[in-house]
């Protein structure tokens, strides 16, 4: 014992020793329960196993899941949405990989060593249990047990503690390497965030149009019946001159779109029907009547291919006029009248409101409005109007009369002839296709309507340009002007299904209007785009449109709003948490944030659209 006692003062376990008593001698307290650590090792790694194929079979759900596609073409923001889920699995099984990387390593980095520790050094400790049975050789062999156990205890202090180090460094790799996955990923993350926003907008405004045709079918189903094979037909009288004196006589007309083909058969209004025989010629043009060259009211000008000279015609009415120029694709005689009041509306925007939120979605009063235009299309009083003053013309009433007079034309700035063309050109694959075809078709356009719509493409890239103060990016404007300068013909559900490819032209017009409208076309090069296109159900490798060609659709309109127009509204149902992962993109965090509460756009100028209809526009 006095031997022993100037080493024993640095051990760091209990060595009682009796010589006389069977009392067992007490050796590395606290690691007589060696099976626990294996077991824990075991159902450790059995559990990380079971994770790793559970995530597997999700990813490869993800990776088989197809979007089923209704229609014949996808936007570029349905395909994003319809590729995300296998991004998702690609990043799972990246993670997976890993992790199956990071449980191969465990056993040789950690319960290898643990095991041996346990075998070699803790069981050579356990030996020192028959010191009852050698008591006799306990004085030879009492420095060496003191020596073992205090090597045991010093070597607990690395050999156990490194394994784990080593385990949780791998640990830590694992983690990294899903940080940096998700750096990586974000970009595509933002992207999609964004096609999915505006595939709401869409999905909202498409929902709205569809449900205002529903209740017009109901209220009135024979409207929307096609009863006559002929698209346009009725009573129309047409002024016949003769060598001195000219009269008119009343003709029973139809006219028949596809082949252009117009017949009329004389009617005897004495004998009370049809007599003579029935004309027919191809149809050329047809242009409105200006009200001053001639004495009477609801005139327009035929031209026809076969039969030379002009044919003047009477119409029964202004709707009746309407309704024959819409069906033969009528122009009106563009005077100066029309460009000098929108120059004067968006001069009036530009230096007055280009920064005001909401520009052309916060609507004006109708009566004002309506107040507006009629004085500003009315030559005597035109040079009267001052906008440059904000008592007495807001800037909401002015946008609200532009809008107002655009659309009111009896027939759209872009025509019905080409509606079909400009569809199919935003239903192509390549961007650049896009653009070139529709570059093409905006300079088959009449002269004073590509004029116009040049006019108007300029200003709206102005406004966009102020879209951070505005609210007003070229998607909003999309929004805004598609249903307007591509209105349809017809109010059906294909058309309204088309009202999302109608927002893309407009898009493209105003990002692309100095190369579209200065630049002449190069002739086949929306052909040879075209050919590198493939049908966009099939391609899997288009490239998702960037930020900043398809910015995130959101609008400010006051809480307060008269009334609402469903052509126009796009109701905005996202979340909070999906408008704050976007504020970024927008650059409006903060004020974003507070206009959560009155995102619905709404475009109430047109309640009385049926009023309006009667009294269009007589020019551009």
């Amino acid at each position: 014992g006095s031997r022993l006692s100037s080493g024993s003062a640095v051990i760091a376990v209990n060595v009682t020793v009796y010589k006389e008593s069977n009392v067992p001698v007490t050796l590395c307290r606290g690691v007589k329960d060696e099976s626990v650590s294996d077991r824990f090792s075991t159902r450790s790694l059995r559990w990380l196993h079971g994770l790793s194929s559970a995530k597997r079979k999700f990813a490869e759900s993800l990776n088989e899941f197809k979007f089923q596609c209704i229609g014949d073409a996808e936007t570029d923001d349905e395909i994003c949405i319809a590729k995300s889920l296998q991004e998702f699995a690609s990043v799972l099984k990246n993670l997976e990989d890993e992790r199956a990387r990071m449980i191969e390593n465990a056993s040789d980095v950690l319960i290898t060593p643990l095991e041996r520790f346990r075998k070699e050094q803790i069981g050579a400790a356990k030996a020192d249990s028959q010191v009852d049975q050698v008591r006799q050789h306990f004085y030879e062999v009492s420095l060496e047990y003191v020596f073992k156990v205090q090597e045991v205890q010093e070597r607990k202090m690395f050999e156990f503690v490194e394994p784990l180090l080593a385990f949780l460094q791998g640990l830590f790799t694992y983690y990294h390497h899903g940080y940096e996955l998700a750096k990586d990923f974000n970009d595509f993350k933002t992207e999609l965030t964004i096609s999915i926003q505006n595939t709401r907008n869409r999905f909202e405004s498409t929902r709205s149009e569809v449900e205002c045709l529903m209740k017009k079918m109901k209220e009135s189903p024979h409207e929307h019946k096609n009863v006559s094979p002929h698209t346009m037909q009725g009573y129309l009288f047409v002024l016949e001159k003769r060598s001195f004196v000219s009269s008119w006589a009343k003709y029973y007309c139809s006219y028949d779109r596809e082949p252009k083909r117009f017949t009329m058969v004389l009617f005897d209004q004495k004998s009370g029907g049809k007599v003579g025989e029935e004309e027919s010629f191809t149809l050329k043009s047809c242009t409105r009547r200006k009200t001053e060259s001639i004495e009477k009211r609801f005139c327009f000008d035929v031209e026809a291919v076969d039969r030379a000279g002009v044919i003047t015609m009477q119409a029964l009415s202004e709707e009746d006029r309407r309704l024959w120029m819409e069906a033969m694709d009528g122009r009106e005689p563009l005077d100066s009248i029309g460009f000098s009041v929108i120059k004067k509306f968006i001069h009036a925007v530009e230096t007055r409101g280009i920064n005001e939120q909401g520009l052309y979605r916060i609507v004006g009063v109708h009566s004002r409005v309506q107040k507006l235009l009629s004085l500003a299309m009315d030559p005597k009083t035109s040079a009267d109007v001052e906008l440059d003053s904000s008592s007495e013309w807001e800037i909401k009433t002015i946008t609200s009369a532009l809008k107002y007079y655009v659309r009111m034309l009896p027939a759209p700035l872009m025509t019905y002839q080409f509606q079909r063309s400009f569809i199919k050109a935003a239903k192509l694959d390549n961007q650049e296709a896009r653009i070139a075809e529709v570059h093409s078709i905006v300079h088959h356009l009449p002269e004073r309507n590509r004029q116009m719509l040049h006019l108007l493409m300029k200003h709206l890239a102005n406004v966009a340009k102020h879209h951070q103060q505005n609210l007003m990016t070229v998607a909003n404007l999309g929004v805004v002007f598609g249903p307007t300068l591509l209105r349809p013909q017809e109010e059906t559900v294909a058309a309204i299904m088309d009202i999302k490819f109608q927002n893309i032209v407009i898009e493209i017009l105003i990002e692309n209007h100095e190369r579209i409208f200065k630049d002449t076309p190069v002739p086949g090069a929306s052909q040879q785009n075209s050919q590198l296109n493939t049908p966009q159900k099939k391609s899997t490798e288009n490239k998702v449109p960037s930020c900043s060609e398809r910015p995130l659709t959101f609008f400010y309109t006051p809480p307060t709003v008269e009334k609402v127009e469903k052509r126009d509204s796009v109701a905005l149902n996202s979340s909070a948490e999906s408008i704050h992962a976007n504020a970024a993109v927008n650059s409006n965090n903060a004020h974003g944030r507070s206009l959560l509460g009155s995102l619905n756009c709404s475009d109430p100028e047109l309640d009385g659209s049926l009023k309006g209809k009667r009294n269009r526009p007589k020019s551009l």
